[in-house]
């Protein structure tokens, strides 16, 4: 057994000479070099970064007609920079904690600190603390930061003066009125309330809540910008938060590494291994929403020779020096942590100056003009005037299949959904360990369906044809739901994932606690499964939710259709013939009993909306004008038939399914009970023919 000077075998030294009786440090207590001298110089590089893109592209160029000034035109940019290097260190603080560091046991935690006592891994749990309170200082500068922005980007737009008389009640109007404005002031209000809520973190729980809550934040700084007016309005403001959001978690975890390196301890090894696996997905995730982005935005070839474009590429070639600067970190220097942990904060001081000028660019970027015009068409069709898309041609059986309009958020989850799962199968065969390959190509298919569900024809001719979305809704519930409840992939995931030592939260942790929360379980019981799944349509479609969805200009609302009805149909079609865990189940005759009920519900439903008279969101649907001529009210109750017909089909699959489990079920009691027979001499026969002729003798 290895020693720790001075203490002895046995004892795990923390920072500052704290130890952990019973318990073996891997490493001794060197005290690393001081990793965040690349801070400063990250904020330097980031400035200057800004201040050449913005040069280059003539962004802070004195207007001709009512110019704000100086101070606003470069004020806006910079204080875009201190905002999203805020958000990044806000996100990347919560990220650590939430996912990558070991917290300390809190006095007085009862059960969790007792559970984090008995683990056989010694851990220091200060790097935690402090991180936190990272996020908590990050989110005040954030919501700081965002005040201005409001301020310095009305002066901007408006080409009025901070000191002019009116500028108050204009920028009042401005919030209340204006998108933008709106916007602005409703990303400050959630970066307000999330200040106050990191200042109350203390678990990783909290913190992984603060860490969605941050994310949310995002989304009207999504909307802002190029992404308001771009021409394809979904894609990009998609594309946007993704890029956001993944850019944040990369680099502002790192940032935070660097910051609480010092206070690591004993939790450096693992604390590294994992922030660079984050890293991995981020990296993936930055370059495909780049990706997305500059379609988007440049156009073609050509618009890589503007100065919009030239700074593209140079954010392009700073991106995959960065990529391949990390690859050799994570292959080279992480394996080393342990021996030369010096090495590895020199490497990461670069990547965070990387970072920091990439960010800097990036602001650049957002305060130049794209070479692809951003204003909506002068004269756009009635079509493209309600959904902000051309008409699609004439709907065939063809044009379903070819017609895509890729949703980046559900395309990136669909592709991330099959590589994890294969990996995890791939796991378990590399162990030993069988897993169906018929429950792998029902995942499949079912990631393959939603795929072309939310990208596809259905997503496409959903935006016009009440049918065609309610056909895409039907998909979502009741089709996809199921092959998902086929592959299982949560018993996968509990079997694939490796399980952590030193008190933190990874993966598997995280799947457990959801599996077994108090909202998963009561939404997963199955009466309560049933009333979401076919009570939600009801409340969907007969509120203004349903034009809520429809409204590609916010796009939120159709994320959200999305994610509920997938998961509403998961949770009932686990309910009746799913393995993964859940509450306990009832009785097959029950299960068909519910799937009868919850099904003629639906069928009503499909009933009721097929003799409606007047139309579902009729500002949408009522004011296409498609060249290729729809009867708005006779496509609403073909709707209504799909609706009634579709499912019939994975009524019978369930009912078909559920049949199969109750069959097999009797098989295995039946099994057991001559296993048991065999076991006791059959014993239980030999009692029930003692009673019977107990009784026999009785009535003698």
């Amino acid at each position: 057994m290895p020693s720790t000077p001075g203490g002895g075998p046995g004892v795990a030294w923390g920072r500052a000479g704290r130890i952990y009786p019973g318990r073996v440090s891997p490493t001794p207590p060197t005290a690393p070099p001081r990793p965040t001298l690349g801070l400063p110089l990250a904020a330097v590089a980031a400035g200057a970064a800004l201040v050449l893109g913005l040069l280059f592209s003539g962004a802070v160029a004195p207007s001709g007609v009512l110019d704000p000034g100086a101070l606003v035109r470069w004020g806006v940019p910079a204080t875009t920079v201190l905002a999203d290097a805020a958000a990044a260190a806000t996100i990347g603080a919560l990220a650590l904690c939430a996912l990558v560091l070991p917290a300390p046991a809190r006095p007085g935690a009862g059960g969790a600190a007792r559970r984090a006592a008995s683990r056989h891994t010694a851990v220091d749990g200060t790097a935690w603390l402090l991180s936190a309170r990272v996020a908590a200082v990050a989110a005040v500068l954030w919501t700081l930061a965002g005040v201005v922005r409001i301020v310095l980007t009305y002066a901007r737009t408006s080409g009025r003066g901070l000191t002019e008389p009116s500028f108050g009640p204009e920028l009042a109007h401005f919030v209340t009125q204006i998108p933008v404005g709106r916007h602005y002031l409703v990303a400050t209000v959630l970066t307000a309330v999330l200040a106050t809520v990191c200042v109350a973190v203390v678990t990783p729980t909290g913190a992984a809540l603060a860490s969605v809550l941050a994310l949310v934040a995002l989304v009207p700084i999504a909307l802002t910008g190029h992404a308001a007016g771009a021409a394809d309005h979904g894609l990009a403001v998609s594309s946007m938060w993704l890029h956001i959001g993944s850019m944040s978690l990369w680099a502002g975890g790192l940032g935070v590494l660097c910051l609480v390196g010092r206070r690591l301890g004993i939790d450096r090894d693992a604390a590294v291994r994992r922030y660079s696996a984050l890293a991995g997905w981020s990296f993936a995730l930055v370059g495909i929403s780049g990706l997305a982005n500059g379609i988007v935005r440049v156009g073609s070839l050509a618009g890589l020779g503007t100065p919009y474009g030239q700074l593209v590429l140079v954010k392009t070639g700073a991106f995959l020096v960065l990529g391949v600067v990390g690859w050799l970190h994570r292959r080279r220097t992480v394996p080393q942590v342990a021996q030369r942990p010096g090495l590895f904060w020199r490497v990461a001081a670069v990547e965070v100056l990387l970072m920091a000028a990439v960010i800097g660019v990036s602001v650049a970027l957002a305060a130049s003009p794209p070479p692809v015009p951003q204003e909506p068409t002068t004269r756009p069709s009635p079509v493209e005037a309600v959904t902000g898309y051309p008409a699609p041609p004439t709907p065939s059986f063809a044009a379903w299949l070819s017609e895509w309009r890729v949703d980046i958020l559900f395309a990136v989850a669909a592709v991330a959904a099959i590589a994890v799962y294969l990996t995890w199968a791939r796991r378990l065969r590399r162990r030993g360990d069988d897993w169906p390959a018929l429950r792998t190509v029902s995942w499949v298919a079912g990631v393959v369906l939603f795929a072309w569900v939310t990208s596809g024809g259905p997503a496409v001719y959903g935006l016009v044809l009440f049918s065609a979305h309610m056909l895409q809704h039907m998909l979502l519930a009741m089709v996809v739901p199921i092959l998902f409840v086929l592959g299982a992939p949560v018993t996968l995931a509990l079997r694939a994932l490796p399980a952590r030592t030193d008190g933190s939260r990874g993966p598997r942790e995280w799947l457990l606690a959801l599996v077994h929360s108090r909202w998963a379980q009561f939404l997963a019981r199955p009466v309560v499964a049933a009333i979401n799944f076919a009570g939600s349509m009801i409340v969907f479609y007969y509120s203004p939710l349903f034009a809520f969805a429809l409204d590609m200009d916010l796009h939120i609302g159709h994320v959200l259709m999305v994610v509920h009805f997938t998961l509403a149909g998961y949770l009932f079609a686990n309910a009746l013939i799913g393995i993964d865990p859940g509450p306990s189940r009832p009785s097959y005759p029950m299960r068909l009993l519910l799937l009868f009920a919850t099904m003629a519900f639906h069928a009503f439903f499909g009933v009721s909306v097929m003799q409606a008279t007047t139309l579902f969101a009729a500002d949408h649907f009522g004011r296409l004008g498609l060249p290729w001529g729809v009867d708005a009210l006779a496509d609403q109750e073909l709707g209504g038939a799909l609706a009634w017909g579709i499912g019939e089909l994975p009524t019978l699959v369930l009912a078909v399914a559920v049949a199969i489990a109750w069959s097999r079920d009797e098989d295995r009691t039946a099994r057991r009970q001559d296993r048991q027979a065999d076991r006791d001499d059959d014993a239980a026969l030999t009692a029930y023919n003692a009673r019977l002729a107990q009784l026999a003798d009785h009535d003698r």
